[in-house]
């Protein structure tokens, strides 16, 4: 379509063909910098809505920029004849004229609507986006609303009359109904011709598929609301983790003197670690508490799983745990009855959990565990953990039996029980299970069981580990 003089203002000058081609250049290699972070988009998992819209994101820039080389290309082509540019080495530019149909050149295409004559002027890709043959002539401005949706019509009415009543130019997007019952998206912007007098004497315009822009765009905003509906889902999710979490663990802080009265007593102190991503509230517990006969029983432990679904489980299974403690059940013979229930739950799960049960007056610990983290027994500036009695994980298998071991606990001693998230370390980063016993001089030294647990979170406590993690200080009175 040629260019047009307007009344209002002079003719705008062309861009030099260098200027344009080096547009072209620099849009085609920021299309492939997109393009190859969309490449790296696609192998990602599908259930992660935050990576599903990164991957939507990119492909909308993809786009864009196609369209982008497209409009870039018809520029260069629509030039006056000069002398011949060597074409890129990459990719040959294609021609207007030979585009095929769906490229992106035959994505736009334009019209003019001559008022004084009623000629009507498409071009060729004007034709293609509408699903016409040029024998089939191109549509007058009367004729144009009958291809366009019921609820479109009165848009492109308003737009029409508006530029050649009042001189507006056009600038806004329809949806049309193809022959072959495709619908389309078509960006519509144009301005009316004045003649010498200032009168309209035609209207030109120029029509942009923008169908597959608008299905990456919608694309964009699902994923978008995908990733807020699944962030608030997460975040109400962690917070009913953290209270039932909080509900459940003992309430108290600082050092606990267990049992209140009488000689032997233990001075007990616990603490959770979050794991570097508080995020990941697990399974874990740890429990102190003081048995109908005298004697304490001490108890960490861990469920697979995070969120809600691990701490209910946990809050199940520390209940169960304690109603067996209070009544005098032993702690290999606990262990078992533990492990059923786990295997009998709606959702199955594994578990990992030491029982210590503590006499006072004799200073006797009897304990079993289930695939856990032995306690690890500090005296005289050195720890070790205790040689631990047969215990597979819980759920992990039916009818099986656990066994028990004794053994004698002296006056300032310290025991230390933990859960495995403590010492595990991601990508050998963090401290290890070397750096607990490396603590023996500071426990030692220690006046309370507080004390010792202030010792761990300053040595644990800025580690990036992986999971969770609890740990139970026990001191024996002096």
């Amino acid at each position: 379509m040629p260019s047009h003089l307007f009344a209002d203002r002079p003719a705008p000058q062309l861009p030099e063909r260098d200027a344009v081609d080096a547009l072209i250049h620099r849009a085609r290699r920021l299309r492939g910098d997109v393009d190859a972070v969309r490449r790296d988009a696609v192998v990602i998992d599908e259930d992660d809505p935050q990576l599903r819209w990164q991957r939507a994101l990119c492909d909308l820039a993809v786009h864009h920029l196609d369209d982008l080389d497209g409009h870039l290309g018809q520029l260069r082509e629509g030039l006056p004849d000069q002398a011949p540019v060597e074409p890129e080495p990459v990719t040959a530019r294609p021609s207007v004229t030979d585009a095929p149909p769906g490229s992106l050149l035959s994505r736009v295409g334009s019209a003019e609507w001559n008022l004084l004559t009623d000629e009507v002027t498409w071009s060729d890709e004007l034709y293609e986006i509408f699903g016409r043959t040029p024998a089939s002539g191109p549509l007058s401005l009367d004729e144009l609303p009958s291809v366009l949706l019921p609820e479109d019509q009165p848009l492109l009415t308003s737009m029409v009359t508006a530029c050649l009543v009042d001189g507006k130019p056009i600038d806004g997007e329809f949806r049309i109904l193809r022959s072959n019952g495709h619908m389309r998206t078509l960006h519509m912007m144009g301005e009316p011709v004045l003649d010498a007098d200032g009168c309209t004497a035609s209207m030109w315009a120029v029509l942009r598929d923008v169908s597959e822009l608008r299905r990456s765009q919608r694309a964009v905003g699902r994923t978008r609301e995908s990733v807020r509906r699944e962030q608030h889902r997460a975040r109400t999710e962690h917070r009913m983790a953290v209270e039932l979490q909080e509900a459940v663990l003992p309430p108290w802080r600082g050092s606990l003197r267990l049992p209140k009265h009488g000689a032997g007593a233990l001075d007990v102190a616990g603490h959770y670690l979050p794991s570097e991503s508080s995020a990941l509230i697990g399974g874990d517990w740890y429990d102190a508490l003081e048995l109908p006969d005298g004697r304490t029983l001490l108890t960490v432990g861990d469920l697979t799983g995070h969120g809600i679904p691990a701490t209910s489980a946990m809050a199940m299974l520390l209940g169960a745990l304690r109603g067996m403690a209070v009544a005098g059940i032993e702690p290999a013979t606990l262990m078992g009855h533990l492990n059923q229930l786990l295997e009998s739950t709606v959702q199955p799960a594994l578990g990992s959990a030491v029982y210590c049960r503590f006499d006072p007056a004799t200073g006797s610990l009897t304990w079993a565990q289930a695939g856990h983290p032995a306690p690890v027994l500090f005296r005289g500036g050195t720890g070790h953990p205790l040689p631990r009695p047969d215990g597979v994980l819980l759920g992990a298998a039916s009818g099986v039996t656990y066994e028990q071991d004794q053994v004698r606990l002296l006056p300032g001693d310290v025991l230390f029980l933990h859960t495995d998230g403590l010492t595990r370390r991601r990508e050998s980063r963090g401290a290890g299970p070397e750096a607990l016993l490396a603590l023996a001089p500071r426990f030692a030294q220690a006046r309370t069981a507080q004390d010792c647990v202030r010792a761990v979170v300053e040595e644990f406590g800025g580690t990036e580990r992986p999971d969770d993690a609890c740990v139970l200080v026990a001191r024996i009175g002096e």
